[in-house]
């Protein structure tokens, strides 16, 4: 009798099939919920939240995220797309550009202020 081999679950769908394109929608999707998450527990330790999505290059788009009491953060997507869904999953209030009202409630500390005026005025250094 011959041996055969089954494709199966366990071995990867070949490039450029059906398969592939569905394992990575999937991967989207879970790096889509991952963002969500994340987006979801800063609104809550900021008490809410609103953002900006900024193309990066190749590298994504940049999620900024400003708090409800100016605290700030930002998570990076691989594509636009994910980071669209991410904010659309979490409910994220998203802006246009990062200026006017969002900009001017961003709320810096000593840390932002050392780092910006010390990497010009002989501060500490990054490294």
């Amino acid at each position: 009798m011959a041996d055969t081999t089954h494709a199966d679950d366990t071995m990867p769908p070949a490039p450029g099939t059906a398969g592939a394109k569905d394992a990575r929608a999937k991967r989207a999707e879970r790096k889509a919920a991952r963002l969500a998450r994340e987006i979801t527990a800063f609104s809550r330790a900021h008490g809410g939240a609103e953002g900006q999505l900024a193309y990066i290059g190749q590298a994504g788009t940049r999620i900024v995220l400003v708090g409800t009491d100016g605290g700030w953060g930002d998570l990076v997507a691989p594509t636009h797309e994910i980071a669209a869904a991410a904010a659309e999953r979490a409910g994220l209030t998203l802006h246009e550009t990062f200026d006017g009202e969002l900009a001017a409630r961003v709320r810096t500390g000593p840390y932002e202020w050392t780092r910006m005026a010390g990497i010009q005025l002989g501060g500490p250094s990054n490294g």
